[in-house]
């Protein structure tokens, strides 16, 4: 399993496409089980935690740059001008 440092080093679009990875073996996984070979329960679990680390890191991404994105338009006059806030 990679490390959560690890993963937030990494950028929005390697993240997207380390859950589609993810979701990939979670899927092959699934076949093993459904054929019988018992090592996979362990293995999903494993999957399944770092496809939601990853996510949440996209998610806390999109949430902080709405985030920015509306601190940016309050500072904006009426004008469209960009009112420093003194940083």
């Amino acid at each position: 399993m990679t490390d959560i440092n690890e993963l937030r080093e990494l950028g929005g679009e390697d993240l997207q496409q380390r859950v589609e990875d993810l979701d990939d073996q979670v899927f092959r996984l699934r076949i093993q089980k459904s054929m019988g070979q018992t090592d996979a329960a362990n293995k999903m679990r494993q999957l399944r935690q770092e496809r939601a680390q990853v996510k949440t890191l996209l998610r806390e991404r999109e949430l902080a740059k709405d985030e920015e994105d509306r601190r940016r338009k309050e500072a904006t006059n009426h004008r469209g001008v960009l009112i420093s806030d003194g940083e």
